[in-house]
């Protein structure tokens, strides 16, 4: 597959404002490195600026071992160190000068925290990755979507999203995945063997890169950040989302050749994506 020119192509006087402000709502006490990740997976897929909003009690440490071109933004948290509903009214003024924002890596099931993701899903008006504990969120909550949000479901999320069971959404993806983008207007990737990337307007793509060392601790959070780099450099949901499972699967068959299936895990993958961009040039 060839990248499209927009991914390949920079005019001579850009900035990085040009290619993307991407704010990233992830982490927690528990699992800080779904933000690190996410973050350094789009900064390495071309993002202009990325800013990570985590709960302020794990911001020192999440300065000591994040990109350092990464930039924070630190916010009130529960007990539980999780993001908590009175970061709202922030975050919403930080969302005004960002292009798009992903929500859910390693936020954790907090009453408080899915709180927060719901009222931002139904009164923030711009395009969203929505993952991991973002799903979680929205279950019985799909009426807040619209055509501006891209899914990141493995299997076990899509059930709970779709009240369909594991083994027929796994006997019928491509069908699951039509039928669910199209419904709630969105688009979905739905993950795993062969992911599927589907949106509302019929538009179908079945990745064949990737191996079974990824299923991995942190994969879903590369891919992630992945796909929302793409989106912030220009592309629609569709072909964001598409090129991204692309690349993201073939920067784990570069990395599984050398680290090997069973070592492999998700940082690898970041490594290997530069690789994969060029091959894919």
């Amino acid at each position: 597959m060839r990248l499209p020119t927009r991914l390949l192509r920079r005019r001579l006087k850009s900035n990085k404002g040009d290619f993307g402000r991407i704010f990233i709502l992830a982490g927690s006490s528990q699992y800080s490195g779904a933000a690190i990740l996410c973050s350094l997976a789009a900064l390495r897929s071309g993002a202009g600026l990325v800013t990570l909003g985590i709960p302020q009690g794990i911001n020192s440490a999440i300065i000591k071992i994040k990109p350092v071109e990464v930039m924070t933004l630190p916010l009130p948290e529960t007990k539980e160190g999780s993001l908590g509903i009175s970061g709202f009214d922030r975050i919403k003024t930080f969302l005004e000068k960002c292009d798009l924002a992903v929500i859910g890596p390693g936020l954790t099931q907090n009453i408080s925290t899915q709180k927060l993701l719901l009222k931002l899903l139904s009164k923030i008006d711009k395009p969203m990755v929505i993952d991991a504990d973002g799903l979680n969120a929205l279950v019985g909550h799909l009426n807040l979507l619209s055509n501006m949000h891209v899914l990141t479901p493995h299997p076990k999320e899509m059930s709970r999203l779709s009240g369909l069971s594991i083994s027929d959404i796994q006997g019928n993806r491509s069908e699951v995945a039509k039928k669910f983008a199209k419904k709630y207007k969105i688009t979905l990737v739905l993950k795993g063997h062969k992911t599927v990337v589907s949106d509302y307007s019929g538009n179908l793509y079945i990745n064949k890169t990737g191996n079974p060392g990824m299923a991995t601790a942190g994969s879903g959070d590369v891919l992630t950040g992945m796909i929302a780099a793409f989106m912030g450099q220009g592309l629609g949901a569709f072909e964001a989302g598409k090129f991204a499972v692309y690349l993201h699967g073939l920067a784990g068959d570069l990395a599984a050749k050398e680290k090997t299936q069973i070592s492999l895990i998700a940082s690898d993958i970041i490594d290997k994506i530069t690789e994969a961009l060029k091959r894919a040039s």
